[in-house]
């Protein structure tokens, strides 16, 4: 078929010979799930960014107290503040590893093997059979496939 676009889903997005309606649409809501995880997976990362990013700006704020005078308050933030777990024994790195080494690992862990199980490892089946009944056939910006 050279030159010619196919007009529907490519085959990795295709459901396989036999599967129903409520599997695809249950993988489908599993596989939304997991993006989900990956959002707050993300948020977690910025977390962990943001404070140790201001963990570090405090170095800049105790030279300033110095510099002004204010050893005293200086030297609280500096013992009290500065290098502070954000929980119990952990900071926020030690938080990111758990999460990704247990409850996200075993999210994707199981996302995967119920995929395969029901779709042959297929991604985005449900998203990709919604795409073929809103788009519009034939019509530009609306193609099946990429050229």
């Amino acid at each position: 078929m050279s030159g010619q676009r196919a007009d529907g889903p490519a085959e990795r997005h295709r459901r396989p010979a036999d599967v129903d309606d409520t599997t695809v649409a249950a993988v489908g809501k599993l596989s939304e799930a997991l993006e989900a995880i990956e959002r707050a997976r993300g948020h977690l990362y910025a977390f962990h960014q943001l404070t140790g990013g201001g963990d570090r700006t405090l170095d800049g704020a105790v030279a300033l107290l110095r510099e002004a005078g204010h050893a005293r308050y200086a030297d609280l933030i500096e013992q009290q503040l500065i290098g502070r777990n954000v929980l119990p024994g952990r900071w926020t790195f030690q938080i990111v590893e758990e999460y990704d080494d247990g409850y996200y690992e075993s999210f994707r862990r199981l996302e995967r093997e119920v995929r395969e199980g029901l779709l042959a490892g297929r991604r985005h089946v449900f998203e990709a059979e919604m795409r073929e009944r809103r788009r519009t056939r034939g019509l530009a910006g609306h193609e099946a496939t990429p050229d």
